[in-house]
């Protein structure tokens, strides 16, 4: 099996409880996210969240989806997120904040 180190990056949206993909797990693939890192280029504080979910959709609380919910991110600040999640063919990781100065970045192993 190979295994492939890449980040990914998405920018923030707009409004919370509006979702970006930062992550989707490619066909016939496993994957390791290491870590996430968040960082607010602004001058004023940001909320963010980052769910998992099995389709593109909106990550939901009565399912336990979330791994981060409404946190603030300080002004021009970042925020490292160590996890070491383990993914599946198909399962994406979204992210939604209230400004899109906030920036995601995941650090992934992807294995196939």
């Amino acid at each position: 099996m190979a295994t492939a180190y890449k980040p990914t990056q998405v920018q923030g949206t707009a409004a919370v409880g509006t979702y970006a993909t930062l992550y989707n797990v490619p066909a016939a693939t496993e994957a390791v996210v290491s870590s996430i890192v968040v960082c607010n280029t602004a001058a004023t504080s940001a909320t963010f969240r980052v769910g998992l979910d099995d389709a593109a959709g909106d990550p939901l609380i009565a399912n336990g989806e979330f791994l981060v919910y409404d946190a603030v991110i300080p002004a021009n600040d970042t925020i490292a997120l160590t996890l070491g999640i383990a993914l599946d063919t198909g399962k994406y990781i979204r992210v939604s904040s209230s400004a899109n100065t906030v920036l995601f970045t995941a650090f992934v192993s992807e294995i196939s």
